[in-house]
């Protein structure tokens, strides 16, 4: 099973920059869009939004438009779709869908970032708080679980460059790095990617500003998280940055799977 998931930064933008094109060369199973910045109504009819061979599922921001949003593609119909997270302030800014296969749920997650000032900060935390539990509900579930997306939170020095200066940044404060601690310890999910690859530099989002993309200058938030089986089964990871699809790159990780 071939997951991928992708930051999108606008998904009529990526289609303009080809992300579909690319996205059929890999070929993948499931797909785990974030940040649309568009409306349902905005992408029918274009061929592109609706992949061949592929079951699409948007769900969008409905407080604000062209913010927010996140989509699932997947080869395989789905049992279920569950819209939201339960939380009225999140589930208006259409940042979780969850496809449910059998005992697998996949699920694709558009964190909030604080990084726009006190009043999207204080939206974070409050994200914080209700989603931890939220996870631990998920983790407890009967079988595997899958969240792909952007966490908008380095958990470690090794997940940014220049983690040094950044310390009192939205995205590495302290106390965000350990709630991603409790996540991978008490809730007891796992970051996929680590497991598969243990590197420095490896990183998925990088500023516009300056030559952040040339000089490699990036922060790695975007993650699969996944139950211990699953993650136990992942086999290969792929971060793709030779082109500029997003000012993140999509993360594809195989698992050993049936799908």
């Amino acid at each position: 099973m071939r997951v991928m998931s992708f930051n999108a930064n606008g998904i009529r933008a990526a289609q303009r920059k080809g992300f579909f094109e690319w996205m059929a060369d890999q070929d993948p199973d499931v797909v785990c869009i974030q940040e649309l910045k568009a409306q349902q109504h905005q992408l029918e009819g274009v061929a592109a939004f609706w992949p061949e061979g592929y079951h699409c599922f948007y769900e969008e921001a409905t407080n604000r438009k062209g913010y927010s949003g996140v989509a699932i593609y997947a080869k395989r119909e789905p049992d279920e779709i569950v819209r939201g997270m339960g939380h009225e302030e999140f589930d208006a800014e259409g940042r979780y869908i969850e496809a449910r296969f059998g005992d697998l749920r996949i699920a694709s997650l558009y964190a909030p970032s604080g990084s726009s000032g006190d009043h999207r900060q204080d939206s974070k935390e409050r994200y914080l708080i209700y989603f931890l539990d939220f996870l631990r509900r998920q983790a407890a579930a009967p079988g595997e679980y899958l969240i792909c997306g952007d966490w908008n939170i380095a958990h470690k020095a090794i997940d940014l460059k220049n983690w040094k200066n950044n310390q009192k940044n939205s995205g590495f404060l302290p106390h965000e790095r350990e709630w991603m601690d409790k996540l991978f310890g008490e809730v007891g999910l796992v970051d996929v990617f680590r497991e598969v690859n243990p590197d420095e530099d490896q990183f998925t989002w990088w500023s516009n500003r300056g030559r952040a993309w040339d000089n490699n200058v990036g922060w790695r938030i975007d993650y699969h998280v996944a139950t211990p089986g699953l993650a136990d089964l992942a086999t290969a990871e792929y971060v793709y940055r030779e082109a500029r699809l997003s000012d993140h790159a999509p993360l594809t990780i195989d698992y050993d799977v049936e799908f």
